[in-house]
């Protein structure tokens, strides 16, 4: 007899991580990434490898995070929503990150006529991919791969996991905008709330926080190419 696929189980609010360990995960994350990473700057390297590390240490500064949230209780990774999910949900991350790519242009257009703001701190990250074919092969798959995974663990696995239990526009919404006023006020806040807006949704619909990922990457993976071909170094 066939049967039909498993449905995932949506999050429980009940389940832990607390606000303990969003508190350990943010605090961490930003001791290692604002603190000790804005000493980097100190080593005098050039614009290419400080680029480069600081993309690294971007997304090193979010596992870090995560993995200190984690130890507070050591419970069940699953209760992160690190667990096993399906190929239809990985394939509605691929078409959720396309959608979200092409909303960010609108977002942050919007953003600049209503602001004025059009600074973006993230040309230090270019920068790293400015240096010849192997130096932007490198930024692009730590942006476009290790920042997306150490963020989604964090702001989905953690943070959004937690606010869920106050239901799901508080769940989604808040995750997004917190997430967002992380990346400081830029025009990477409306692209960061695009984005945690639709990695939100998918995380909590799908139950595994790797649809999520599956977003960001598709999300961040066309940026540093983007920024190096416009110039924006």
């Amino acid at each position: 007899m066939r049967t039909e696929a498993a449905q995932p189980e949506p999050l429980n609010p009940s389940w832990r991580p607390g606000w303990t360990e969003v508190a350990v995960g943010l605090i961490v994350t930003a001791i290692i990434g604002f603190g000790l990473g804005s000493q980097i700057q100190r080593l005098g390297l050039n614009r290419v490898t400080y680029g480069l590390v600081l993309a690294g240490w971007s997304g090193l500064s979010c596992l870090v995070g995560f993995a200190a949230a984690w130890w507070v209780r050591k419970r069940p990774l699953a209760e992160f929503g690190v667990c096993s999910t399906s190929r239809r949900w990985l394939l509605v991350g691929i078409a959720a990150g396309v959608v979200a790519f092409i909303l960010k242009g609108v977002a942050v257009l919007a953003f600049t006529a209503l602001t004025g703001i059009s600074s973006s701190p993230q040309g230090v990250y270019a920068a790293g991919g400015s240096g010849g074919a192997m130096s932007l092969l490198t930024a692009t798959l730590l942006i476009g791969i290790l920042v997306p995974i150490g963020e989604e663990l964090l702001f989905r696995g953690v943070v959004t996991t937690v606010l869920l239990r106050y239901g799901p526009f508080v769940g989604v919404v808040g995750g997004a905008l917190l997430f967002a006023l992380l990346h400081g006020i830029s025009i990477v806040f409306p692209a960061a709330v695009i984005a945690g807006l639709v990695a939100g949704e998918i995380y909590r619909r799908s139950a595994s926080v790797w649809p999520a990922v599956v977003v960001h990457v598709v999300y961040n993976l066309p940026t540093i190419p983007v920024m190096v071909l416009t110039g924006a170094v």
